[in-house]
């Protein structure tokens, strides 16, 4: 499968909403007064660790499925059950809970790590980024999973490894561009923030849903016959180059 400039857009947003998250938000305001009262450039080691650790993750997640060995096109089946199954776990919050209670033990071993870390220095931002990835896992775990399903798709491993680079960029951006908004503003706006990160998880979980429904169907690849059939040849080549 070849990445197309769609699916790099729908890695980046799938990656932002995991910071708008309810149980993620509320804790920024503090993770960021905290990071930028130990160094000035303590917010951006911030994200740049929370990106690395969704990245590489999802990296080494996907690239192991990718290389399972199995017939292209049951995997592509039971990537189109995997989509299917993490947007239903996005949009049900009973679902999210059961998926919350089966990662728990990983987010408390992030949660365990990420008090091991001392110091005020640019290092110790940047480890506590890293460790965050697991700390939230139990709350980001579906939309990390269907992207790294997405991204197991790839043909190549640096296909994949830019695919979730583009997710991690998705979560930390954010993240840096709130590290320039005051705690007060940030207060005020927390619950317009958490409306946003709700709707767009629902969004986002309906995408996944309808394209494992498409996979599975078949009509798929009727829609990208089509698609290509009308669209100019410096779009196809635009949107196919990546």
């Amino acid at each position: 499968m070849d990445f197309g400039l769609g699916t790099f857009a729908l890695a980046f947003l799938a990656g932002a909403a995991t910071l708008l998250s309810p149980c993620v938000l509320p804790l920024l305001p503090i993770l960021l007064a905290s990071a930028m009262s130990r160094h000035r450039w303590g917010a951006a080691m911030l994200a740049l660790g929370l990106s690395l650790s969704f990245a590489l993750a999802g990296t080494v997640l996907a690239s192991v499925g990718a290389s399972a060995g199995l017939d292209p096109r049951t995997f592509r089946r039971i990537a189109a059950w995997l989509m299917l199954l993490f947007g239903l776990v996005m949009l049900l919050p009973p679902l999210q809970r059961v998926f919350e209670r089966m990662t728990a033990r990983v987010g408390n071993t992030g949660q365990q790590a990420l008090g091991g870390v001392r110091g005020g220095g640019v290092f110790s931002q940047l480890s506590v980024g890293l460790l965050l990835g697991l700390v939230w896992s139990p709350c980001v775990g579906p939309t990390l999973g269907a992207a790294t399903t997405l991204a197991a798709q790839g043909r190549h491993l640096p296909q994949i490894a830019l695919l979730m680079v583009v997710f991690g960029l998705g979560a930390g951006l954010p993240l840096l561009v709130l590290s320039t908004v005051s705690g007060a503003a940030m207060t005020r706006a927390r619950g317009a923030l958490v409306t946003l990160g709700m709707v767009a998880k629902r969004v986002l979980g309906g995408c996944f849903v309808l394209i494992g429904l498409l996979v599975l169907s078949g009509f798929d690849r009727r829609i990208e016959a089509l698609l290509l059939g009308v669209s100019p040849d410096w779009l196809t080549r635009l949107t196919t180059s990546l």
